[in-house]
């Protein structure tokens, strides 16, 4: 199948970037998942975010932070897998800051905030299916975490529903980050467009 044009794939006008989990308490100094946090960190993963997020801005890309959070009490919150146990603790000492975006990335002027209550996806766990079509958007940009469970899962999602998916392979990441570069390009090559941030950028500055 022959690569699509970048610059065509995320116009504005079609295109959001939706940013998955990045956010204080699992991207941030009060993360729930540190290890993951760090390696975020240490591999220019949240900086290529910012960057990322200044240039849909600039070009009129919608920008959407989808944040988990939770209901008063926990109400209607999974239980059924370890990985929401293993992070249910943290995330009750840091409750009024773990669902914030992380200061790196706003939420800035006309960015669109859609908490996530339940599950592993905003494309179930939100409305972002429906206000994206609203919208008339055709392709995502993903950026964000986890390369381990939820952005396969945000991915596979979106394209089961029609979309046309970009990964931002130098904005997202997994723990560990080998283990990340193998999901990147045995697993979502095969069903996404998977680009860095400076071909994104160098398509929304066009």
């Amino acid at each position: 199948m022959p690569k699509p044009d970048l610059r065509e794939l995320v116009a504005p006008g079609h295109t959001a970037l939706v940013l998955q989990e990045v956010q204080r308490g699992v991207m941030g100094d009060e993360s729930a998942l540190p290890q993951l946090a760090e390696s975020a960190r240490a591999s220019g993963t949240v900086d290529n975010i910012a960057r990322l997020v200044s240039a849909a801005r600039a070009a009129s890309v919608p920008v959407i932070h989808a944040t988990a959070d939770s209901l008063p009490g926990r109400f209607g919150a999974n239980r059924n897998a370890r990985l929401f146990g293993g992070v249910r603790g943290r995330r009750e000492e840091t409750s009024a800051t773990f669902p914030l975006p992380l200061p790196d990335v706003g939420p800035g002027p006309g960015d669109i905030v859609l908490p996530r209550y339940h599950g592993l996806s905003p494309m179930t766990g939100t409305q972002l299916d429906s206000v994206l079509r609203n919208e008339g958007v055709s392709t995502i940009v993903v950026v964000g975490v986890s390369l381990n469970v939820a952005i396969p899962n945000l991915v596979f999602d979106a394209v089961n529903r029609s979309y046309q998916v970009v990964v931002v392979r130098d904005a997202v990441a997994g723990v560990p980050a080998t283990y990340g570069e193998q999901v990147l390009d045995n697993t979502l090559a095969l069903v996404s467009t998977v680009v860095t941030t400076p071909d994104v950028v160098a398509a929304w500055s066009a």
